[in-house]
């Protein structure tokens, strides 16, 4: 310890000779020579030198006036007694905190437990329930239509298989399937005398039909649950070429999952049977698809179609009623429950 007047002048000098790292201490001291404080309070600071801890200290003797009148500047060894008492110490906080992380733990584990089974239950049923309505609501359009909703289940599954094909990922076709199922929604706002008119419909009843995409987006807005069905909803009778409506988007402005719902749309359309015609091949759907090749539909999307047709037909194309949608809701299960388990720990 160093005693140093209030110039910072030492005065005094006071070493234990026997401590063995004595020099080490004048060394660092000397290197860091006297500062003045800048207050007039004195100061601990906890440094290190030669391995071990040690105290700094700067303490302001004062007169009885409370002037300063002489400074303490100080560097004390804790000894080894006190280090393995402060070690424990910290031993010992540490352990109790990791004993009450632990005790806590165990505790609150199966409630946490519990409540997330809960949780996943309810996300399980939620699950359903929309799936459900979804189905249910595209086999109610269907049915208004005058077809059946087994169209809409099969012409789902083939959009799902090219999906699949062109490398989309789970999320993407969770859209896909959504937008399939939900396709003509908007015939909903669609007069009977038009929706259901056995003869050609006239200019302005096709433009009223025409209608049907924007109702179908008036719909799919108002659930967030469904709103990324409105690619497919929007833009299904969209063309390749920009012929179709209501935008007249052409190749690659018409998104994705709509391009690929077109050529399954068109091919199931053509291999089922209808009370106006009756079912052809899937051959000869393709050889149709072909005519259609760059002008309604995306040329690299049916070159891919073309590989899986006579494979996917076979497999779905005689599905009716309960079996297609039986098939559909297996397929819709696994894309969609992988959405719901990421949820989950």
């Amino acid at each position: 310890a160093r005693v140093h007047d209030a110039d910072g002048l030492e005065l005094a000098q006071l070493e234990d000779t026997s401590f063995i790292s004595l020099e080490v201490i004048r060394q660092a001291v000397d290197a860091a020579g006297f500062r003045l404080p800048e207050s007039d309070d004195h100061f601990v600071v906890r440094t290190g030198l030669d391995g071990r801890p040690y105290v700094a200290l700067q303490i302001a003797l004062t007169n009885k006036q409370g002037k300063i009148r002489a400074w303490l500047d100080g560097i004390f060894a804790l000894s080894a007694t006190e280090q393995a008492r402060l070690q424990a110490n910290i031993w010992r906080t540490v352990l109790h905190v990791l004993t009450g992380i632990l005790i806590t733990s165990l505790i609150l584990y199966p409630v946490v437990s519990q409540l997330l089974g809960r949780l996943s239950g309810l996300t399980d049923r939620l699950l359903d329930a929309n799936l459900e309505t979804i189905q249910v609501l595209g086999g109610a359009i269907a049915k208004r239509d005058g077809n059946t909703d087994t169209h809409n289940y099969r012409v789902t599954v083939y959009s799902i298989r090219l999906a699949e094909v062109v490398g989309l990922d789970d999320a993407q076709i969770r859209a896909l399937i959504k937008g399939a199922l939900l396709h003509d929604v908007g015939k909903l706002g669609i007069p009977d005398k038009v929706l259901l008119k056995p003869e050609r419909l006239d200019e302005v009843e096709f433009e009223i039909m025409k209608a049907h995409v924007q109702h179908g987006l008036d719909i799919t807005g108002r659930a967030a649950w469904l709103a990324e069905a409105q690619d497919v909803v929007g833009a299904h009778h969209e063309k390749y070429n920009g012929s179709g409506y209501p935008g007249g988007l052409a190749r690659d402005a018409i998104p994705l999952n709509a391009r690929i719902f077109a050529i399954a749309d068109v091919f199931d359309a053509l291999t089922s049977w209808r009370p106006y015609k009756e079912p052809i091949s899937s051959d000869d759907a393709m050889e149709i698809l072909e005519k259609g090749r760059g002008e309604h539909f995306d040329p690299r999307l049916l070159d891919l179609f073309t590989g899986i047709a006579r494979e996917v037909y076979d497999q779905f194309g005689g599905l009716k009623g309960d079996d297609a949608r039986g098939e559909l809701g297996r397929i819709m299960q696994r894309y969609f429950r992988r959405d719901t388990a990421a949820l989950m720990p």
